[in-house]
């Protein structure tokens, strides 16, 4: 008993302290309150549909008709069978989100350091500098939780890798396969394939130092034991993986098959995103100071400066009454950087950037050089546009980088990768490793370092900045000079208020290392003197950004949207269509329309990517023949503040047979055509037909009548003295909509460049259409090949853990 408690009391207790920490931060939810966030809200009206029909059939849907005219649920939250992984990161994050999250960052940077033997003191202290990280408690309140989900399990699969390349093969062999597998449920691959950037370069570090120490042979026993863990994580994932990959083909990540923009100009051809949209959120070179002074480029997009400010006299000045001004001052431009949109900065952290610093003179060997090889790599890519020939150089050629967009969010890799160097600085300083006088000639080149730098910012900040923002003109031509002059002294102040409170807390970092050097203060009074200057620092300026104001009742976060007049009345109309909302709500909450309606619209950052080639092209200009092709029967309007449904009586139904099919060159002539093309008496299409141009007789008696629709079943009744050609408003997704004439299989294919046709012989019949992907069949039967696998070998492996400790 005694055994247990000295070996894992301490563990125990950090864990209820991490607990503690995260409801603490998130109190409200103790309350029963929820988080208002903005992505989560969209996705809740993106998902209501299969939402509604689980509960109704006890079944899951992997198509949704709620959004952007139809389209595969498995990035909507899709649940599959046999996904037991899942099911342990439920049970992981059984705390009330988000303090689910802010646990899971706890105590995966906690597990990581104990795999680097990192005493616990130091390792919960690492913990806390990580999780509380300025950036990762930013997506938590705007709603990036799959991001947060990835980045929290990051440092686990590390803490795996690690530990088998500390010849713990067992152990970290497992580790491996379960974070790995956890980090891929995730469900980011943006942040899963950061992570393989680090990975590499901490392979490439590991190989270099096998190398020199002559024990080659135990590196690739490592590497082959974790990519025998990577495949078997792979496995519990199978099939979320192998529909993701399957979508990615057809969705805006895959290659377009056409080489024109809307306004005819030539396309840039790539497999991927185009590089304007990659790079649109690029990281200033000097924003790179963001990580150690707060507010250094401002801040955020909307900062409040308060009744002091002097954007709150130059508002006074312009005519506003002090609750107008107070009230814009509230979202003041204090940004200046060089992004769009900026919630907040990438804080880091002054104490803990300082201890960083520190590391690079007390840490010697592979790990602080895959650390530094880490950040400086995840810097500079983040750079984006700002470092075009390495960007450019990484979306040529680099495989998969092209698919991904916000160049600057690889700065999460710096933000595991300087706490951990920066706990190692301490750990170096408690231990003999080096003299005395050599960590007081560190401390001392550090402080140089990093107060001069602030010093040098608070002398000549006028003369390195002008603190101009990308939107000032804008302001200008709105306000005049004289209020974007009363934004920049603003800018100026909050400048000066953080370099300061950077200087301060990097002198009583350096004053704290110093007392303990000369023994005025012990090891453990030194780590609760740091964890008090890391709480402060962090949480201060995370609670600017983050905080209770931004929880609401439960109800309004589960049920955010409130069906208006206009929606009750489409509701009343329980046939199949869709609806296109042009109201000013709709546009500001993409996600509303999809909530009570199918919509024409939605919120996704990987739609079909040939809908998304026909929103640019046709229904952001409103056209007509594609919005009837599309059963578009309502739109709604909105007039002098007013909103109200517009029934489009020439909207062309359900499905209806056409007089011509024809065939087209290519994707180009296709979409074009569309502009001027009849779509309720012709087709055209790509794909290959018998003849070029076939005709069919149409007469009065010919019909195709919806009887039954769900989002994945769709059956019709045909009537037609002549063989026919029908088309249906449905969007065309080959790899899992199978069609069946009375049953029997029958192939069917892309029309009018997003829809479904087909030959329909003549007579009565009975047609169904049914999404049966069979990628979640066969995934479903790897996952459960695999966590059979994983059982057994978890079963051995304690099996011969319990076996060594009793020889031992």
């Amino acid at each position: 008993m005694s055994f247990f408690l000295k070996r894992f009391l301490p563990h125990i207790l950090m864990i209820i302290g991490f607990v503690v920490l995260s409801l603490a931060y998130f109190s409200p939810v103790l309350q029963g309150k929820k988080i208002f966030q903005s992505d989560i809200m969209h996705y809740i009206g993106m998902a209501q549909q299969q939402k509604e029909f689980a509960e109704s059939t006890g079944e899951e849907t992997y198509w949704t008709n709620s959004a952007f005219g139809g389209m595969p649920t498995y990035q909507l939250g899709a649940k599959y069978p046999h996904n037991y992984i899942k099911k342990l990161d439920l049970t992981l994050r059984f705390l009330p989100r988000p303090a689910d999250y802010l646990f899971l960052y706890f105590i995966g940077f906690y597990i990581l350091l104990l795999s680097l033997k990192v005493d616990f003191k130091l390792a919960a202290l690492g913990a806390i500098a990580f999780g509380f990280s300025t950036y990762l408690i930013i997506i938590l309140g705007v709603g990036h939780n799959s991001k947060a989900h990835a980045i929290a399990y990051m440092p686990l699969v590390l803490a795996g890798i690690v530990l088998v390349f500390r010849k713990k093969y067992i152990l970290g062999f497992l580790l491996t396969v379960v974070a790995s597998g956890l980090e891929i449920v995730a469900n980011h691959p943006q942040m899963t394939y950061y992570l393989l950037f680090l990975i590499i370069v901490l392979g490439i570090t590991y190989l270099i130092d096998a190398y020199k120490k002559g024990v080659l042979p135990h590196y690739f026993k490592s590497v082959g034991l974790l990519a025998l863990a990577g495949i078997l994580a792979v496995g519990l994932n199978a099939t979320s993986l192998m529909a993701t990959q399957q979508y990615a083909k057809e969705s805006t990540r895959g290659k377009s098959e056409l080489t024109i923009n809307p306004d005819g100009s030539e396309k840039e051809l790539t497999s991927g995103l185009n590089k304007d949209y990659i790079t649109e959120y690029s990281y200033g070179i000097a924003e790179t100071f963001n990580l150690y002074i707060p507010k250094f480029m401002g801040g955020g997009n909307s900062e409040d400066v308060g009744r002091d400010s002097e954007t709150y006299k130059a508002y006074i000045n312009l005519g506003a009454s002090p609750i107008d001004a107070l009230d814009a001052s509230k979202n003041a431009p204090m940004y200046w950087g060089d992004q769009p949109i900026v919630e907040a900065p990438a804080y880091v952290g002054a104490v803990i950037i300082f201890l960083f610093v520190l590391g690079l003179f007390l840490v010697k060997g592979r790990l602080k050089w895959w650390l530094v090889g880490g950040t400086i790599l995840s810097l500079l890519l983040s750079y984006g546009k700002n470092l075009g020939f390495l960007t450019n150089f990484f979306i040529d050629y680099v495989p998969l980088y092209n698919k991904f967009r916000a160049v600057s969010s690889i700065q999460v890799i710096l933000e595991l990768c300087i706490p951990v160097l920066g706990i190692f600085a301490l750990v170096r300083l408690f231990n003999d490793s080096k003299t005395n006088e050599e960590k007081l000639k560190a401390l001392k080149i550090t402080t140089i370092i990093t107060a001069g730098l602030a010093v040098v910012f608070l002398l000549f900040k006028s003369v390195l900045f002008d603190f101009e923002g990308l939107r000032d003109d804008q302001y200008i031509e709105a306000y005049g000079r004289p209020f974007i002059n009363a934004v920049i002294e603003d800018r100026m102040s909050l400048f000066t208020t953080d370099t300061i409170r950077t200087l301060i807390l990097v002198l009583l970092s350096a004053g704290a290392i110093y007392l303990f050097l000369k023994k005025k203060l012990s090891e453990n009074l030194t780590v609760v003197v740091f964890a008090v200057l890391i709480l402060f620092d962090l949480v201060t300026v995370d609670r600017q950004y983050v905080n209770n104001d931004d929880f609401i009742s439960a109800i309004r976060v589960d049920k955010p949207y409130q069906a208006t007049a206009a929606d009750k009345e489409i509701l009343k109309d329980k046939a199949h269509f869709r609806v296109l909302d042009m109201s000013s709500q709709g546009q500001s909450q993409p996600g509303r329309a999809a909530y009570f309606h199918n919509s024409l619209f939605g919120y996704h950052a990987a739609k079909l990517g040939r809908y998304n080639d026909l929103m640019e092209f046709h229904i952001y200009n409103n056209n007509m023949n594609v919005l009837n092709m599309l059963n578009t029967k309502y739109i709604i309007a909105e007039e002098q503040g007013q909103v109200f449904p517009y029934t489009n009586t020439d909207a062309n139904g359900n499905a209806w047979f056409v007089s011509s099919l024809k065939r087209v060159e290519n994707a180009n002539k296709e979409i074009k055509l569309l502009d001027s093309l009849e779509t309720k008496n012709k087709a055209i299409t790509t794909q290959s037909i018998a003849e070029k141009s076939k005709t069919f007789i149409v007469d009065s008696t010919a019909s195709i009548t919806l009887k039954e629709f769900k989002p994945n079943y769709l059956k019709y009744e045909s009537n037609n003295s002549n063989d026919g050609f029908a088309v249906f408003s449905e969007i065309y997704y080959g790899e899992g909509w199978s069609a069946y004439v009375d049953g029997e299989l029958m192939p069917y294919i892309r029309v009018n460049y997003v829809l479904r046709g087909m030959e329909v012989p003549k007579g009565s019949h009975i047609i169904e259409f049914k999404f049966e992907p069979e990628v979640v069949e066969t995934g479903s039967k790897i996952a459960l090949a695999s966590s059979a696998v994983f059982g057994i070998l978890l079963l051995l492996g304690i099996y011969y853990g319990f076996k060594i400790k009793r020889e031992e």
